[in-house]
């Protein structure tokens, strides 16, 4: 991973030259919980111009990246990521929590997140996604690698989103995913059991056929229920 992130530095600076202002990575490596079958190195260019000009001169770089499997780097100015803070939120309070620089000053101690606006879109976010699962479901063949996947796919989503819900309800949240999960479930009146087998299955700690895909699959899909509603329920009582 490091030798990527040189490489990927020697590139961008190599292209963008004195535009370049910071290389930032986060996500789940900037945490520590990169796993190389499944995770991304996210990656935020911060550039002094970010118009067609300085984009197509990021090109070979960013396809460079794109065929090492990593999505594009996000490009903004100094500017619009202070800009954007209202309706980005929750990711860039990620960043501002958890990144490492790959390149540049580390900007992020000046970069102020609206803690209410944080709290709208926990609750939007959630409820969005929940809809988002039940309509896969409604559509999803009964097989258990088809639903055994769509707790894969969501479970890192969810995740993020239930770390975030514990912040917008004034806790500190813990670093690791299951320690999160239990928080939240706890909370919530559930089991965390059917997000720590999605998460070992995800993780390469069990085969699929020691998951019951069904049972899990309504448990998965109990705890997201069950926290959305708790969230917005209690959000909604302190105001």
């Amino acid at each position: 991973m490091e030798k990527l992130l040189a490489e990927l530095k020697d590139k961008l600076l190599a292209a963008a030259g004195a535009n370049l202002k910071a290389i930032v990575l986060f996500g789940s490596a900037a945490r520590g919980e990169y796993h190389e079958r499944h995770s991304d190195l996210n990656i935020l260019c911060v550039l002094d111009r970010a118009g067609a000009e300085e984009l197509e001169a990021l090109h070979e770089a960013a396809v460079w990246w794109e065929r090492k499997k990593f999505p594009a780097p996000q490009v903004f100015t100094l500017g619009e990521l202070r800009a954007s803070a209202d309706i980005f939120a929750i990711e860039l309070l990620d960043m501002k929590t958890h990144h490492k620089m790959i390149y540049g000053e580390d900007f992020f101690a000046e970069l102020a997140v609206p803690m209410q606006l944080h709290r709208l879109q926990v609750e939007r976010e959630l409820r969005t996604n929940w809809v988002k699962l039940r309509q896969a479901i409604l559509l999803a063949p009964q097989k258990d690698q088809v639903l055994l996947h769509l707790m894969d796919a969501s479970v890192s989503t969810f995740v993020t989103l239930f770390r975030h819900a514990l912040i917008a309800l004034g806790e500190n949240p813990p670093a690791g995913r299951r320690e999160v999960v239990t928080d939240v479930a706890r909370f919530a009146g559930s089991r965390p059991e059917s997000f720590f087998a999605v998460l070992d299955l995800r993780e390469g700690k069990c085969k699929p056929r020691e998951i019951s895909a069904r049972s899990t699959l309504r448990e998965y899909l109990e705890v997201i229920e069950r926290v959305t509603d708790e969230v917005d329920h209690r959000l909604a009582n302190a105001d």
